[in-house]
């Protein structure tokens, strides 16, 4: 095996060798079997296996740490949000298609796409908001948007810091039920992950910080997994805002923690609500003295 530099060299004919043939097994639909003679890292069925389930922990940790240093991206703005609404024009297009097809059903469901259409403008002008403030600051001290690499509100965050100009970063997910990247991610910053833990990690590790637009479970996940570490001072406080005030407020009725004893009543200033993208980025402005 060649060596680079004390490492292996990525060009090695026997690396893509062990590659080809498993998928030549795939394409055949033959089951990875073991075998003793396969290169270690290159072999699935071994990596794969749950006694190396820790290495594949460090794997998802290491990647896109390793690439985002290289980038310089230490400070990002991660967006939240439903990976279900679209845009004004597609929500659009939508809603003509159900009344062409006269589907009742389709008619409310289009309706329903079009009201929240707003929040998918908003997730992209924050994205562009972010870049536009911070492009005059040094690379070192530059915020970048992040969000969880899909379509929906992710999209929109992605989308607007392409149009800014800027660089953004997306942390996808296997799921079973393909999720594919957004187009407007930025080259060589579209991770994918299997495990959400390490996903979460990934967005607290360089959030100053998050905007979380309405969605639904995973979203919801990802606001509370902040809130509590936190809460708990197991990471710095950063902005939670919440954009969309009267979604939340009547989503979640968090007084109700309050009067039960259940959190403290100054846990309820770990978070903002907000309705504009200005009024968010005089958030983060106002807590970071930008």
């Amino acid at each position: 095996m060649t060596v680079m530099d004390g490492m292996l060299d990525p060009h090695d004919p026997r690396l893509a060798q062990a590659w080809e043939i498993l998928q030549a097994q795939n394409d055949l639909g033959l089951s990875l079997e073991p075998d003793s003679n396969r290169l270690a890292f290159a072999d699935p069925e071994f990596l794969l296996r749950r006694e190396a389930r820790g290495i594949r922990f460090q794997l998802e940790l290491l990647k896109p740490d390793l690439e985002m240093k290289a980038r310089g991206i230490e400070h990002t703005i991660v967006v939240f949000g439903s990976a279900r609404f679209s845009s004004q024009e597609q929500s659009e297009q939508m809603r003509l298609e159900a009344q062409a097809h006269g589907d009742a059903q389709a008619q409310a469901q289009a309706e329903v796409r079009l009201r929240n259409a707003r929040y998918y403008e908003a997730a992209r002008q924050v994205g562009a908001r972010v870049v536009r403030g911070t492009n005059d600051l040094s690379p070192a001290e530059r915020l970048y948007v992040c969000t969880g690499g899909g379509p929906g509100i992710m999209e929109a965050a992605n989308r607007g810091a392409h149009e800014a100009g800027g660089i953004s970063v997306g942390l996808n997910i296997a799921l079973p039920h393909e999720q594919h990247p957004n187009p407007y991610i930025s080259p060589g910053l579209s991770f994918k992950f299997h495990y959400f833990a390490l996903r979460k990690m990934h967005f607290m590790m360089r959030a100053k910080a998050l905007v979380a637009f309405p969605g639904g479970f995973g979203t919801l996940d990802e606001l509370f997994e902040t809130l509590t570490l936190v809460q708990c001072k197991k990471a710095k406080p950063v902005p939670i805002i919440l954009f969309g005030s009267a979604h939340w407020k009547r989503l979640l009725n968090l007084d109700l923690l309050v009067e039960e004893g259940a959190i403290a009543p100054e846990d309820l200033e770990l978070f903002n609500y907000v309705d504009d993208v200005e009024e968010a980025w005089r958030v983060i402005q106002s807590f970071y003295g930008l």
